[in-house]
């Protein structure tokens, strides 16, 4: 079998290692081989291919040198730094560390944080020594570029010696030039010149390269030179992607409105692409407005049933809107999905839990420490199934077990603190509660719970301080609310 051909068969059938190595035996042959050359640059692209219409994550510099908004105290609803403050109670549905409500699908920018302050967003960051989340900008491109190079032995193209504009002349290699210098080179302005110059070749008639100018000046921070690009490919061909880029370089603009106009003029064209459905539901996410987005993943599902991400933001949404029997049923499809993995069986048995099912809630939690013992998330949702079986002690190890394996689990401190309270520590319950404050401040529990046991050791100003930043934290809680007025009498009767 001719050998071109035979590495064209494995390119089409994803074999692209060995695809690589047939060129490479006929680039030994022949430097000059322009065939050779072009199956090599395709393979080596889609080796390394990402799926970056998903994976636009801000870092830090990204946040605190942001200068794209277009005002600097939006309406509510007209940012995603102001969302929509008719959303779930933080007293039904927990928040993350950016202060959005938990959603049933981590995805990148679901920590995004609700306010613009410099402690948000660096609390929204890992930036510890050893973590695997870069915190710098664009930091996931470059470090998933330095790992397929790495894995190369050799660079295959050095692109600063290329001639971009006699490039541009041959329009089919230029186009997998382009493509390999942004997802495997990832060199964004060498590919912003070859695509400005296959631009200009073109006589300014291409979607394709200005589609590609748009992703370049996106990925270098230039979002309304980004937008322009995006707006002139629509403008000559119609595709679902653009509109989705158009839609990031919304959101990075903060300006969520206009991303969702923009996906509501896609699907009147596209009306059953269900990838412009799950954009608008993850827009409203950030908006807080659950129930609209749950609407949205219902519209998913009636396109494609077998959607992971619409199942699992449907089956969290029923939880915590109390229909614990519909999240079962929809986790369960999960399972029937073949995910099984230690998340599933922890909200499984939630789930069973909430349901009265005791017995089956035991059960999936068992699997999920089977699964992964070193989760302690699993052993925090344990604990609260033990405290509804009357098992005071199983929930006490519990929460330790939670507490060993991660140290800076906030909520089994707060838990724990009540338990050890329970068992007159006082001062051992003191400590988890300071902890829990110490590490997640945006959590009112903690807060209330040491601001209570402040008042009943008469410790009445520390207690005053610690409610009123529960209240901050949440300003509709009832208790808090109470404990406030009768310090404020205990305070007016000195």
């Amino acid at each position: 079998m001719d050998d071109f051909f035979l590495a064209a068969s494995k390119l089409r059938r994803k074999h692209y290692q060995e695809c690589i190595d047939i060129c490479n035996k006929l680039l030994s042959k022949n430097a000059y081989d322009q065939a050779a050359w072009f199956l090599k640059c395709r393979a080596l692209t889609l080796m390394s291919w990402i799926d970056d219409l998903e994976i636009d994550e801000e870092g830090v510099a990204d946040m605190l040198l942001d200068e794209n908004a277009v005002a600097a105290m939006p309406r509510p609803g007209t940012s995603l730094q102001r969302p929509t403050t008719s959303g779930p109670s933080a007293a039904i549905r927990p928040v993350t560390r950016g202060g959005r409500p938990i959603t049933g699908f981590a995805r990148p920018g679901s920590a995004r944080p609700t306010s613009g302050s410099i402690e948000a967003t660096i609390r929204t960051q890992t930036g510890k020594p050893g973590t695997s989340r870069p915190v710098t900008s664009a930091g996931r491109f470059l470090r998933l570029g330095t790992a397929s190079m790495l894995g190369q032995g050799d660079q295959f193209i050095v692109a600063d010696k290329l001639d971009m504009k006699r490039m541009a002349q041959k329009p089919a290699i230029a186009k997998a030039l382009c493509d390999y210098l942004i997802y495997c080179d990832n060199n964004p302005k060498k590919a912003l010149e070859l695509c400005s110059e296959g631009t200009v070749q073109s006589n300014y008639q291409d979607w394709w390269w200005k589609a590609r100018l748009g992703k370049c000046y996106f990925q270098l921070g230039l979002f309304r030179d980004a937008q322009k690009q995006f707006e002139s490919s629509i403008k000559m061909q119609d595709m679902v992607p653009t509109h989705l880029e158009l839609g990031k370089v919304y959101l990075r603009l903060d300006q969520p409105n206009y991303a969702q106009t923009q996906y509501t003029k896609a699907l009147e064209i596209h009306s059953e692409d269900e990838h412009l459905t799950l954009a608008q539901a993850r827009v409203n996410e950030l908006m807080n407005d659950s129930e609209k987005a749950a609407n949205m993943y219902k519209g998913v599902l009636r396109v494609n049933p077998s959607n992971i991400e619409a199942i699992a933001s449907l089956a969290s949404f029923n939880f915590y809107t109390d229909h614990p029997e519909v999240a079962l049923r929809f986790y369960r499809r999960l399972l029937q999905l073949g995910i099984w993995n230690v998340e599933i069986w922890n909200n499984l048995g939630l789930a069973c839990y909430y349901s009265g099912q005791y017995d089956l809630s035991l059960k999936c939690f068992e699997k999920a420490l089977d699964s992964d013992g070193s989760n302690a998330e699993v052993w925090y949702n344990l604990s609260h199934l033990a405290i509804g079986m009357g098992e005071v002690n199983m929930a006490y190890h519990s929460l330790k077990m939670a507490v060993k394996v991660d140290n800076s689990h906030a909520e089994a401190y707060s838990n724990l603190g009540i338990l050890e309270l329970r068992k007159g520590n006082v001062e051992a319950a003191r400590n988890c509660y300071l902890n829990a404050i110490r590490l997640a401040d945006w959590l009112y529990e903690p807060l209330y719970n040491a601001a209570l046991l402040a008042y009943r050791t008469g410790e009445m100003q520390q207690s005053f301080d610690l409610v009123n930043r529960a209240l901050k934290v949440f300003p509709e809680h009832s208790d808090s609310k109470e404990l406030l007025q009768k310090l404020n009498m205990h305070f007016d009767s000195l």
